[in-house]
């Protein structure tokens, strides 16, 4: 894969690609550590990443802990700002409710996911929250980067552990 800095100078589907390898790598983190394989991070229009997360909901025992908060918390920190305005979020599989608000309170210009959620997805699967015209703030979502190996991580990773618990 090109480094970034050649990819931001081409078209934003190679770009896209490139950050979603990140959040991928992400989940694979979150897999190490037994937490439900979602990555994600933000970045600046130049592909500078300014935060990164994976789900820590069990080991942080936070219900409030899924990649897209963490990779917005940190970002935030960085930036010493609750708005991320100009910036994009890469998660593999699309977000929720709870994280959908946190990232229109954020301000973020655009939202990538992989892997359509077809239980809890806000982005269209179930819900679909940035189409509320009532809100003050719209954030460009654009779904199904990198959907196969983005959902290919979560279904190997329920599968091993059905076989665990199917062994035990």
């Amino acid at each position: 894969m090109a480094p970034i800095s050649s990819v931001v100078a081409g078209d934003q589907a190679e770009f896209d690609t490139a950050m979603m390898q990140l959040a991928l790598e992400q989940a694979r983190a979150a897999w190490q550590v037994g937490e439900v394989p979602v990555g994600a991070v933000v970045v600046d229009a130049q592909g500078q990443v300014l935060g990164t997360g994976y789900n820590r909901t069990i080991i942080d025992a936070d219900p409030t802990a899924h990649a897209e908060i963490v990779a917005l918390r940190a970002a935030a920190r960085r930036l010493a700002n609750y708005r991320l305005p100009g910036l994009t979020l890469y998660v593999t599989l699309e977000p929720c409710v709870m994280c959908m608000g946190a990232m229109l309170h954020a301000r973020l210009a655009r939202v990538c996911y992989g892997a359509a959620d077809p239980k809890t997805g806000a982005c269209g699967s179930v819900l679909d929250v940035g189409a509320v015209a009532q809100l003050n703030h719209h954030t460009s979502f654009h779904g199904g980067v990198l959907a196969e190996p983005c959902g290919d991580v979560l279904r190997q990773f329920f599968r091993a552990r059905r076989l665990k618990e199917i062994t035990q």
